[in-house]
């Protein structure tokens, strides 16, 4: 996968969301969206899928910095995070690239920001 960072972890779906959460608030990130995916594929279409939730992460100090050099950057965030099962059924926690993904602002005073980014979800999933 070449827009984000992805690893399986030894824990069930629900205790990984857990973890995740935890070690993202300890690299400064909030969750400002949880959306159960599974959960509303169930409701809206009626179809099961295998439980996969997306978090929606923000560093406030970095996502204000950042925001202040390009004021559209708001279409790009928050930072997800998803928390799914695999056909495998193992469990996978991944984090988007801020880097790849802030590229297509074209604005390099935005490079540094997106290492820090990246550099702090890497962490956080790889303490998972």
């Amino acid at each position: 996968m070449g827009y984000g960072y992805s690893r399986e972890v030894e824990h069930s779906v629900d205790q990984a969301i857990e973890r995740i959460t935890g070690e993202l608030a300890e690299e400064g990130f909030g969750i400002l969206t949880r959306i159960n995916v599974q959960s509303t594929l169930k409701q809206k279409l009626d179809v099961d899928v295998k439980p996969y939730v997306i978090l929606g992460a923000c560093n406030p100090r970095i996502a204000h910095e950042s925001m202040t050099m390009e004021p559209e950057l708001g279409l790009l965030l928050p930072c997800n995070v998803i928390v799914y099962e695999n056909d495998s059924g193992a469990t996978v926690v991944s984090a988007i690239d801020a880097k790849r993904m802030l590229g297509v602002v074209e604005n390099p005073d935005l490079d540094s920001a997106a290492e820090m980014v990246n550099a702090k979800l890497r962490a956080a999933v790889d303490r998972v």
